[in-house]
């Protein structure tokens, strides 16, 4: 069974780069618009018995994207590919993962049904915003994160020296742990309330921060607020003005670039599961873990020991 590696629109880049460290070329799919803004997908080769992993995150616009990935999904599915795999590095609608309000949907359940419903067989993906979306579907679902990729960058560039890691909220205190483990560094926590549907407020620090430089790690950083008012309660504690951001998923919506223009921010390091267009940050890539990811799955190997 051979390995056939598609995109769409999403981020084609990244998937080229997978397919060259898996030593395969890219396949060559159609995805255009009609004029009304329907999606049309076409793969213009043969898939019959091929293990297929359509690489497509679901970033902006994510319905789009979205659209886009299922299409794929239904052509691979009647095109009578063997295994469809959707290797989805963001994923979009993760962040909706209960009912927060009365009558709302569950949107990240919503999305695990419609992956199921047009034959995808397994779902790889970088950093959820909520791990026990895995419990979403009923087929296999890789988790990878992109702890490893930090742990390194932070290590070659001498920036855990002095340091401290930093979770900006309870929800990354696990990624942030085991950061810090790897890098033999302590540990704080940022606790913070939501004081509205967009503001969080920063009540405190739990943690010693007083003379480290503040290594802070996110899943998602969208407008950066909750990132520079984590900042500004780090100053307060006594954190040295040295804060290095990482986070996994750049989605940097409008008042980002401000945000993270905080003076006491040094440097903001992202991986490229979005693709970015903005400069002035460091971006890592995720291409090797990826294909690493598809390499053990292909070939029945555990993809724990890539976590």
């Amino acid at each position: 069974m051979q390995i056939r590696i598609f995109s769409g629109n999403a981020h084609p880049d990244l998937a080229r780069r997978v397919a060259e460290a898996l030593g395969q070329s890219l396949g060559k799919a159609l995805v255009e618009r009609f004029p009304d803004g329907e999606v049309r997908v076409r793969l213009l080769e043969s898939v019959r018995g091929d293990d297929v992993y359509l690489i497509q995150p679901t970033s902006p616009p994510v319905n789009d994207h979205l659209m886009e990935l299922l299409l794929l999904a239904d052509a691979a599915r009647r095109s009578s590919a063997a295994r469809i795999n959707a290797v989805v590095p963001y994923f979009g609608y993760a962040r909706q993962d209960k009912q927060t309000e009365g009558r709302e949907p569950i949107s990240a359940k919503l999305v695990a049904n419609l992956l199921e419903a047009v034959g995808v067989d397994r779902v790889i993906a970088i950093d959820l915003h909520a791990p026990q979306i895995q419990g979403f579907f009923d087929i296999p679902v890789d988790h990878l994160s992109a702890v490893k990729l930090f742990a390194r960058y932070l290590k070659e560039r001498g920036l855990d020296q002095g340091a401290v890691v930093v979770s900006p909220d309870a929800g990354r205190a696990e990624e942030a742990r085991r950061l810090a483990e790897r890098l033999s560094l302590p540990f704080a926590m940022l606790a913070k309330r939501r004081t509205g549907p967009r503001e969080t407020q920063v009540t405190y620090v739990i943690g010693d921060v007083e003379g480290k430089r503040p290594l802070v790690i996110d899943d998602i950083i969208s407008t950066g607020g909750t990132i520079r008012r984590g900042v500004e309660a780090l100053l307060q504690a006594g954190a040295r003005p040295e804060v290095v951001v990482l986070a996994t998923h750049p989605v940097l919506v409008a008042g980002a670039r401000e945000n993270l223009a905080h003076p006491a921010i040094r440097e903001v390091v992202f991986t490229d599961t979005i693709p970015l267009r903005e400069g002035g940050y460091t971006v890592l890539s995720t291409a090797e873990l990826l294909a690493q990811a598809i390499r053990h799955v292909h070939t029945n190997q555990s993809v724990s020991a890539l976590i």
